[in-house]
């Protein structure tokens, strides 16, 4: 299977980035961890998941990611409302591509995923 991109996730929880990670990598999408510095990798990514804990203090976190990768960004949080109006909305808001709620399926994530990519 041919490599769709790479994807790079920052998420503090263990189990769910070990999650994504098999999901995306079974999707056949290639994945990068980052912590709180965001080097520059030497691979160019096509996304960016990064948890949003707190989406009402999430202006300086989302800023940095942007400055550091310059490509779309998919907020989870499990503070984001369901429903497509709410998406719509807070993703504006927090200037981000797409927004996706805690708890979400592998199906949620992988059509979030594909997109934003898309998108790009």
């Amino acid at each position: 299977m041919s490599l769709k991109g790479w994807i790079v996730v920052v998420e503090p929880d263990d189990l769910i980035r070990q999650l994504i990670e098999r999901w995306l990598g079974e999707a056949g999408y290639g994945v990068l961890f980052a912590a709180k510095t965001h080097a520059v990798t030497a691979v160019v990514p096509s996304l960016v998941i990064a948890d949003v804990s707190d989406p009402s203090c999430a202006g300086a976190t989302i800023e940095d990611l942007r400055a550091a990768y310059r490509v779309p960004i998919l907020a989870l949080s499990a503070r984001f409302r369901r429903g497509l109006g709410g998406s719509i909305a807070t993703a504006h808001r927090l200037d981000v591509s797409h927004v996706l709620p805690k708890p979400f399926t592998r199906e949620e994530l992988l059509v979030a995923v594909g997109t934003a990519v898309a998108d790009r």
